[in-house]
């Protein structure tokens, strides 16, 4: 059992955190308050927006593990976790399942766009009565005349949408064959009867526009399909696998800079004569911020390198989301206890962490859905 890091790993890392610093760190967003075209092109010259995409279509050519670790500092160098959580969907929930289910003549076709960041992907699973129940979904596909698929129906949360060139999307196809009867697909923005919504305002990830997206008898020809017609839920499952395991591998970044910030500002701080830090209400704080990280790194790279190695993931991957987005909101409300009036303003950004943190629990399945994946891996 080896916890060290390759030199290339340890390389990649480090050129990664560096160059985000510098190009991206602080970099504002549009006057919209979304992110822009150049922070997008910026992030895909890092190689962010094709991490694990193949070399050949222009991407890094990168497993899971590799993936998060490039990820997590971005996550680490950039503060704008709203443009950092674009890319991860963007890349994982959209790109990953172009890459490996998409016909050839699209994979041709787009793959090289989605690494280079001329193509801009969005996610629309979610419906207003299917969330974590994904057995519920309404949007309807059906067979013309001439083979293509006419979807109809309204997807109530698509991250990325309002910027989107292409929308990873799934219908049911066959309502009686339940789990069986969805089906994937990769619709281009600009098909006849793809509406994209006006972005929504949320609690965090400001800069991620998200919107609604209606099909009105939008016909998709059969090469946009994903996989074999009723592999959808397939599909979409591998997707998350890659997307649960590696996203939340950005919040360790961003929780290893929030660490340090707290740790300075412990030392600096002083009340009642004493430097913060010095009190254990405040240094024993922080040593359980550093247990969350710590704990929840170990989980995440192990599910990254069960999935690597084709071996069985699903559990591992659950209890590593589970515990690294429960971290990133314990620790967020720890950083702001720690800045005390000073983190609960905007302008220090701590409290933004806090915002960005809580969809952790919501996204890429709840953390009682995690919950139930674990307590399934158990034997119940």
């Amino acid at each position: 059992m080896d916890f060290d890091l390759t030199a290339d790993q340890q390389r990649r890392y480090d050129e990664t955190l560096a160059a985000t610093r510098e190009q991206l760190g602080d970099a504002p967003s549009g006057a919209d308050g979304y992110f822009t075209r150049q922070q997008w092109k910026v992030a895909a010259s890092l190689g962010l927006t094709g991490l694990c995409l193949p070399t050949e279509q222009g991407g890094g050519g990168l497993g899971a593990l590799d993936t998060a670790l490039s990820l997590e500092a971005f996550g680490r160098g950039c503060r704008d976790t709203g443009l950092v959580f674009a890319v991860c969907a963007h890349l994982l929930a959209c790109a990953v399942p172009i890459r490996d289910f998409a016909s050839q003549e699209i994979r041709d076709g787009m793959v090289s766009g989605l690494a280079s960041g001329d193509v801009i992907a969005a996610n629309a699973m979610t419906e207003d009565d299917a969330g974590s129940d994904v057995g519920r979904l309404a949007v309807r596909a059906r067979r013309d005349d001439d083979g293509a698929y006419v979807l109809d129906g309204e997807k109530s949360f698509a991250s990325n949408a309002p910027a989107a060139d292409a929308i990873v999307t799934y219908a049911v196809t066959n309502p009686k064959a339940g789990f069986l009867g969805v089906t994937g697909f990769v619709v281009p923005r600009d098909l006849p009867g793809v509406v994209v919504g006006e972005p929504m305002e949320k609690m965090g990830l400001s800069s991620c526009p998200a919107s609604r997206v209606r099909f009105d008898n939008c016909r998709v020809p059969e090469a946009y399909r994903l996989g074999a017609e009723g592999q959808g839920g397939a599909v979409f499952q591998h997707s998350m696998a890659w997307e649960r395991a590696c996203l939340l591998a950005a919040y360790l970044g961003a929780m290893e800079h929030q660490l340090a910030r707290c740790v300075e500002h412990a030392r600096r701080r002083e009340q009642f004569g004493r430097r913060i830090g010095a009190f254990q209400a405040i240094s024993h704080r922080i040593a359980e911020m550093k247990q969350r990280l710590e704990s929840g790194r170990l989980l995440l790279y192990r599910g990254c390198w069960l999935l690597d190695n084709g071996r069985d993931h699903v559990g591992a991957i659950a209890l590593a989301k589970l515990a690294v987005s429960e971290a990133a909101v314990a620790n967020s409300l720890d950083a702001v206890q720690i800045f005390g009036g000073a983190g609960y303003l905007s302008a220090a950004g701590i409290e933004q962490q806090l915002r960005d943190a809580i969809p952790t629990t919501i996204f890429s399945g709840t953390s009682e859905v995690q919950r139930e994946l674990v307590a399934r891996e158990a034997g119940l």
